[in-house]
């Protein structure tokens, strides 16, 4: 499978440029104040981040201005937007020269319908687990609610994660999949990544 890999919640200098060292095609940085990867009202990306990894700002419910002024200053790839953002907020992010990413959380009922309006506006999706917290909640949802959603945009998976379960992804193998989102599932505490965990979930997806 050819399955590209996000790597999210990051924060500590170190710990980013040794997960940058393995080369994963996205990073990204919690701007959510509640979140406990949250990175802070200074943070700055370290000036050696390598270029080809796409930087990504995670946001909730943030007005368009603050999320813009944030990706302008930290030069953020894309903006994901996880929380009730509406179309127009979308459509005005991807018009400034933002990726965008929209975020849905997915339970057994989940309904793909409320995602076509936002065709138009977006670059990805990203399916996550329904819970108690906008992400992060280190739980998988039931992938074969997937052969529900018509493909269109192509999308990540998130959700729980981790090096013994990513194996599974291969039942995704004819889905629109983009690339899997790893956060809780390889860390050693929040917003500090374990890069052996990290190495062993690559290899694993290598070998689909």
């Amino acid at each position: 499978m050819e399955v590209k890999l996000k790597v999210c919640g990051m924060r500590d200098a170190e710990n980013l440029l040794s997960v940058a060292a393995l080369r994963p095609d996205y990073m990204g940085f919690i701007f959510y104040q509640k979140s406990p990867r949250f990175v802070g009202e200074d943070f700055q990306v370290p000036k050696s981040f390598p270029a080809d990894i796409k930087k990504v700002g995670v946001f909730v419910n943030e007005t368009p201005e603050k999320m813009l002024a944030i990706a302008r200053m930290l030069q953020l790839d894309y903006l994901q937007l996880h929380g009730n953002e509406s179309v127009e907020v979308c459509a005005t992010i991807k018009q400034a020269g933002i990726g965008v990413i929209k975020v849905f959380s997915v339970g057994d009922d989940f309904d793909f319908a409320v995602t076509k309006p936002y065709q138009s506006s977006v670059d990805f999706f990203l399916f996550d687990t329904k819970g108690k917290y906008y992400g992060g909640n280190a739980q998988v949802f039931d992938w074969t609610v997937l052969n529900r959603y018509d493909q269109q945009i192509p999308f990540f998976l998130s959700g729980g994660i981790t090096p013994d379960n990513v194996i599974n992804i291969a039942s995704l193998r004819n889905m629109n999949l983009h690339a899997l989102d790893v956060n809780s599932g390889v860390e050693i505490q929040p917003a500090l990544k374990s890069v052996e965990k990290l190495n062993t979930l690559i290899t694993q997806v290598s070998i689909l």
